[in-house]
């Protein structure tokens, strides 16, 4: 089963958290420092949730399409690639707590997006804070740094 992703950078994670546990109705799949996710399953949603600047607004950090394997995202590379989209690919990364395999792509107002499959749990989160990654450009958790460019930086 595929599911989309939302990734959204918060002020106040604890106060989001709760927010959307009820709006959704369920608790956190997976809670670490500064980061919590919800696996949703009605409607079928990844709802990521990172820890930002105290009081600045809720803003979209990236998209993606949650797959199940490794395969899967092998072939949306493909498609991709094959519609003339530049893809930037990053195999076992860690990134959000979780060791993956992506690729990135960039919508045409410069939103990224990811396929990506989670094979493992990890025990830290890398790359989701920019501060983390001093090479990684202005990406916040979303994107390699110039995904238009074909740099891959670090980020989730």
């Amino acid at each position: 089963m595929s599911r989309v992703q939302l990734a959204l950078r918060v002020s106040d994670l604890e106060a989001s958290i709760g927010f959307y546990r009820s709006l959704f109705g369920v608790e956190p799949a997976k809670r670490r420092p500064g980061y919590a996710n919800f696996a949703v399953a009605e409607p079928p949603l990844k709802l990521v949730l990172i820890e930002g600047e105290p009081d600045q607004p809720t803003v979209l950090d990236h998209l993606g399409v949650e797959v199940e394997t490794t395969d899967e995202v092998d072939d949306a590379t493909a498609r991709l690639a094959s519609l003339g989209l530049f893809t930037a690919v990053e195999n076992d990364t860690t990134c959000c707590y979780a060791l993956q395999d992506k690729v990135w792509v960039q919508g045409p107002g410069a939103e990224p997006w990811e396929v990506y499959t989670v094979k493992a749990d990890a025990p830290d989160a890398t790359s989701i804070h920019p501060a983390d990654q001093p090479d990684s450009g202005p990406c916040s958790c979303g994107t390699p740094a110039d995904v238009e460019a074909g740099t891959s930086g670090a980020c989730c």
